[in-house]
C-alpha cells in the first residue's frame, strides 16, 4: 500500500486541529467570538437575566390583606420609596457612603503620596503587602473583630481610660444621631468599620495616579515660584483627582450596598442593604425589596457616568 493510500484512508493525527487552527488564523474575529462566547452567555443569562427579573419584580406590588404578590404593572411600589421612613433609609445610606468616601480619600492621600514618591525597593513591597494583607482575611472576621474593639469593654475604651480620655468617647456617644450606648452600637462605629474595610480600595488607585505625575512638574512649579500649597492645589491634586474618583467608585458603591457592617456594628436604624434583606426575607415584600435595590443601581449609574467624564477609568 502506498503512503498516499494510507493518507487517503486515515486522517493524519492532528489534521483536524490543524484545519481548525487554519480557520481561526484566517478569521481572527471568529476566534475572538469563540473565546468571548462563554463569558458573554454567563453575563447575558445569569447576570443581566437576574437584573431584568429584579427590575420586573419592582413593578409589581404586594397585597396588604393576603400578603401575595400582585403580578400587574404598577408604580405604587416606587411611590412607597418616597414615604418618610423609606426616604430616610435612602438618605441615611447615601450620606454614610459619602462620608466614608471623603474620609477614605483624606486618609489615603498622604499614604499613597508617600508610597508613590518616596517608597522604593523593599519599602514599596512592604507598602503593597501592608495594604493588601487586610484583604486576605475574612470579611466577617474583620467586622466581628472591630465589634469587639469598639465594645463598651473593648480595647479602645480601655486605652481611652488609660490615657484619661474616656470623656471624649462619652461625649461622642452622648451626641444625637451619631451616638449610642457604645461605639459598637452607633453610626460612629459603623463609619469607622466602613473606612477600615474599604480604604485599601482608595489607596491603590490614588497611588497609581500619583505615580503618573512627573517629578519635573513639581520642579517646574517650584522654579516658577509656587509654594508647596500652591503646587499641591494646582499641580498634584488635579492630576491625582482621577485616582481619587476611581477609588471613590469602590468606597461609595460598596458602602451603598453593604448590609453586614450595619447589621453587626450599628444601631436599629436601617440602611438600604438591611432594608433589602429584611423586605425580601422576613417581611416577604419582594417588590419593595427590588425597588430598594434599584436605588443604588441608579445612583451608581449617574456616579459612573460622571467618573468616566472625569477620566477616572484611565486609572483603574
Amino acid at each position: 500500500m502506498t503512503p498516499g493510500a494510507v493518507t487517503a484512508g486515515h486522517e493524519r493525527p492532528g489534521g483536524v486541529l490543524e484545519r481548525i487552527s487554519d480557520v481561526f488564523v484566517a478569521r481572527p474575529q471568529l476566534l475572538t467570538l469563540v473565546l468571548l462566547l462563554p463569558p458573554l452567555l454567563w453575563i447575558g443569562i445569569v447576570y443581566a437575566g437576574s437584573l431584568f427579573a429584579l427590575l420586573l419584580q419592582s413593578f409589581y406590588s404586594l397585597d396588604d390583606f393576603s400578603g401575595l404578590i400582585i403580578h400587574e404593572f404598577t408604580l405604587s411600589t416606587y411611590a412607597q420609596l418616597l414615604e418618610e421612613a423609606n426616604l430616610q433609609i435612602i438618605l441615611r445610606t447615601v450620606l454614610m457612603a459619602a462620608l466614608v468616601t471623603l474620609a477614605s480619600a483624606i486618609i489615603a492621600f498622604p499614604i499613597a503620596y508617600y508610597a508613590a514618591r518616596y517608597a522604593r525597593g523593599k519599602m514599596k513591597a512592604m507598602f503593597y503587602l501592608a495594604i493588601m494583607m487586610p484583604l486576605w482575611s475574612s470579611y466577617l472576621v474583620k467586622v466581628y473583630a472591630w465589634k469587639l474593639i469598639l465594645a463598651k469593654e473593648g480595647i479602645l475604651t480601655w486605652v481611652a481610660g488609660a490615657l484619661h480620655l474616656q470623656w471624649v468617647i462619652d461625649g461622642l456617644l452622648a451626641m444625637p444621631v451619631i451616638g449610642g450606648p457604645s461605639l459598637s452600637f452607633s453610626y460612629t462605629g459603623t463609619f469607622l468599620v466602613f473606612v477600615y474595610i474599604w480604604i485599601p480600595y482608595m489607596i491603590l488607585p490614588v497611588q497609581a495616579a500619583l505615580e503618573r505625575v512627573p517629578a519635573s512638574y513639581l520642579e517646574a512649579s517650584a522654579d516658577l515660584g509656587a509654594d508647596p500649597r500652591q503646587t499641591f492645589w494646582n499641580v498634584i491634586f488635579p492630576l491625582a483627582l482621577p485616582g481619587i474618583i476611581a477609588g471613590s467608585i469602590f468606597t461609595f458603591s460598596l458602602t451603598l450596598g453593604d448590609y453586614i457592617v450595619p447589621q453587626i456594628v450599628g444601631n436599629s436604624r436601617f440602611m438600604i442593604g438591611q432594608a433589602v434583606y429584611t423586605y425580601q426575607g422576613t417581611a416577604g415584600n419582594i417588590p419593595l425589596a427590588a425597588a430598594f435595590t434599584v436605588v443604588p443601581m441608579v445612583i451608581m449609574g449617574f456616579y459612573l457616568w460622571g467618573a468616566k467624564r472625569m477620566g477616572a477609568f484611565d486609572v483603574l
